[in-house]
């Protein structure tokens, strides 16, 4: 059994990742009407089904839906408009701006050569219902949607966790997930691989992809200052050699020094 969990909130928001939550301007929105095929794609759609807001950008077609639409919306995508590839799937979390997660399809028609990118909004706990029997390369992508987010989603044939072991608490990819794992995600694969009798002897995990260690030679270079993997860290400045001692027969030693940088191809 895990240790109990200690709720969490924006843990994310610490000033040492605060450049995380930089946001980009927006790429500029044209209208639908601009584009021909996507127009017509868009009537088909507004005759069946309620369209929230659409447009275009980048070149690819935005449309959002209802949620409970999302199976028939596919189907009318792949039956009626030739849209025979569902490329990504995928969730964002907005929990803390608004409490939904923002749920997208990204579509591909190769034979009108268009992409096209669903997209609908669901409360934390709602359900979404599966695509897999339209797509199946919803398979995976659902999946990794519950383990990382937490997103419900009802008639999948297999809804377990694909990346993360089946006891772990909390989803990775939600923003309130401490960057650097909580303390018993650092003590996980040590308990779980060699028992917890040998925490003292190996060490917490690492978890904090920003961690440099000036005297860690074995995952750490050091440039300028190179030393044999694995060999005690040193302050003299690494000699560049490009010759063997003694050079090579005929041809002139040559040494870093001497090297010079053309500012054009002569």
């Amino acid at each position: 059994m895990m240790r109990p969990y200690s709720e969490k909130e924006n843990v994310q928001k610490k000033p040492y990742y605060s450049d995380r939550f930089w946001v980009a301007p927006q790429i500029p929105k044209e209208p639908v009407e601009s584009d021909a095929i996507f127009a017509s794609d868009l009537d088909v759609l507004k005759a069946k089904f309620e369209i929230k807001e659409a447009y275009i950008q980048r070149g690819q077609m935005v449309v959002y839906i209802n949620p409970a639409d999302n199976v028939d919306v596919l189907m009318c995508l792949r039956d009626e408009l030739s849209y025979n590839f569902l490329s990504e799937h995928s969730a964002i979390d907005w929990l803390a701006k608004s409490g939904e997660f923002e749920i997208f399809y990204q579509m591909l028609s190769t034979c009108k050569h268009k992409r096209l990118r669903i997209k609908c909004f669901i409360k934390e706990k709602e359900t979404l219902k599966s695509v897999i029997d339209v797509y199946k390369s919803a398979n995976w992508a659902e999946r990794e949607m519950y383990d990382m987010f937490g997103v419900i989603i009802s008639g999948h044939p297999y809804m377990k966790r694909i990346l993360m072991p089946d006891d772990w608490y909390d989803h990775p990819l939600r923003k309130t997930y401490p960057l650097q794992g909580d303390e018993a995600a650092q003590w996980y694969e040590i308990d779980k691989i060699f028992g917890k009798e040998y925490r003292d002897i190996i060490g917490p995990e690492e978890r904090d992809g920003a961690r440099i260690d000036v005297d860690d030679t074995y995952r750490f270079a050091h440039i300028n200052h190179e030393v044999p993997f694995g060999a005690p860290r040193s302050l003299e400045k690494t000699v560049t050699e490009y010759q063997e001692e003694g050079g090579v027969f005929i041809v002139k030693k040559l040494k870093k020094e001497d090297a010079k940088i053309l500012k054009e191809r002569p």
